[in-house]
């Protein structure tokens, strides 16, 4: 499905930081993560990431954060967004999404070339 620039604008997608991976009474593959998002906060997002990652090497890790979607309870818990990846077709290998080099919690993720190029 092609989507038009205007709909891309609408997604707030932020930098954050995980402060806290803990698990989910009764949730096999999902981890409750506390995020710091600058100016946004601290959120909490649910993520299936316990079959991936431990939860200590979750700690201190900077990820991308969709921060405006919808919040959705997930095992109890207002998950208040949610959290990048690449999956494998198979579903097998989930790698996080993550800034190649360190950025302030919080900075927003865009389309920089499209945004120089097709700037007012």
């Amino acid at each position: 499905n092609i989507i038009q620039f205007k709909e891309w604008e609408k997604i707030d997608l932020r930098v954050a930081k995980v402060e806290k991976a803990e698990d989910i009474e009764g949730a096999d593959n999902l981890y409750k993560l506390t995020l710091s998002v600058g100016s946004l906060g601290k959120k909490i997002a649910c993520a299936g990431l316990k079959k991936h990652y431990t939860k200590d090497e979750l700690k201190g890790k900077k990820l991308i954060y969709f921060a405006n979607i919808a919040p959705r309870m997930m095992r109890g818990i207002n998950s208040e967004g949610m959290v990048l990846a690449s999956v494998s077709d198979d579903n097998s290998h989930v790698i996080l999404i993550c800034p190649e080099k360190d950025i302030a919690a919080g900075a927003k993720v865009s389309l920089f070339y499209l945004l120089l190029k097709w700037s007012p």
